[in-house]
């Protein structure tokens, strides 16, 4: 029982502390807060743009134009074959005839020549998704081997050049959230740490008396998780109606619609699970550096 009641007076003392000290216990407070604001904004910013890449990703796909005069057998091989490659996701199979009704449809110029011309002048087409961006190119050369296959087209040389320009900025983004994660946990521990020298001579009396480490050093780690955990409130509060109003204010989409957003839930739980552990974390590992180096263990 001995261990609970250690545990018991660590809390109740962790909280009696933070009142006491009260405008101490503000400033780190308002050192997390304003650094977690700083890390949620930048966890949202990198969720959507890495969500936004991956969307335009999927959407670049493979155009495989059949031979002209490619029989409905032959047609049936290349589909055959392509499925069998590894790296194909999906295979859209589209004739030229509803290609010509869907140009007819769209232009009102291209519905009259298609009507002048007594043959189709189009061809047969799959439309290849692939499973990873990547494979893009090796897979087109795959498919261009194929017997009766016209072309395999993806966009070369832009379609890399899009690629690159996505892995720069998941490099970027990822790399701004850790740095960001870093700078928060040493502004809240730094601050932590503050509020523990300021109370050094405290630290001093209780060891005089006879205290043991551990009950020296437990109130003061219930403390900067109690501080961590407070501090992390309001911008849990801010991430959340913060995110679904201006959500719910740009229709799900920005930049004219073409961006799509992340959806609110449950993307803003995870974000403020996240912030919480952050900041009681780097609290209670801040407050038990702060005190260990008094206690000199």
């Amino acid at each position: 029982m001995k261990p609970f009641r250690i545990i018991y007076r660590s809390i109740r003392d962790s909280f009696k502390s933070v009142f006491r000290n009260f405008s101490l216990s503000m400033a780190s407070i308002i050192c997390t807060t304003i650094t977690l604001i700083l890390v949620a904004l930048a966890i949202i910013v990198t969720v959507n743009v890495n969500h936004v890449t991956k969307t335009m990703e999927e959407e670049l796909t493979i155009v495989v134009y059949a031979n002209k005069d490619t029989t409905d057998e032959q047609i049936n091989e290349i589909e055959e074959k392509i499925n069998k490659i590894s790296e194909v996701k999906d295979v859209e199979y589209k004739s030229k005839e509803e290609w010509r009704l869907e140009m007819k449809n769209n232009s009102d110029t291209l519905k009259v020549t298609l009507d002048y011309l007594e043959n189709n002048p189009l061809f047969d087409s799959f439309i290849v998704t692939v499973n990873n961006v990547e494979d893009l190119a090796p897979t087109a050369r795959l498919i261009r081997d194929i017997d009766n296959v016209e072309s395999a087209n993806y966009g070369e040389g832009m379609v890399e050049d899009i690629i690159s320009v996505f892995n720069v900025i998941k490099t970027a983004t990822i790399v701004i959230v850790i740095a960001l994660v870093l700078v928060t946990a040493f502004l809240i521990s730094n601050t932590i740490k503050l509020t523990i020298f300021s109370r050094r001579s405290e630290i001093e009396i209780m060891r005089l008396v006879g205290s043991s480490n551990i009950s020296i050093k437990l109130p003061f780690v219930f403390e900067g998780f109690l501080l961590g955990l407070v501090g992390s409130l309001i911008p849990v509060i801010v991430t959340i109606y913060g995110y679904i109003i201006a959500y719910e204010k740009l229709n799900g989409s920005a930049s004219f619609s073409i961006i799509e957003l992340v959806e609110p839930m449950p993307f803003v739980l995870y974000t403020s699970l996240v912030l919480i552990l952050i900041g009681s974390i780097v609290g209670m590992i801040g407050s038990a550096r702060a005190v260990r180096k008094y206690l000199k263990i």
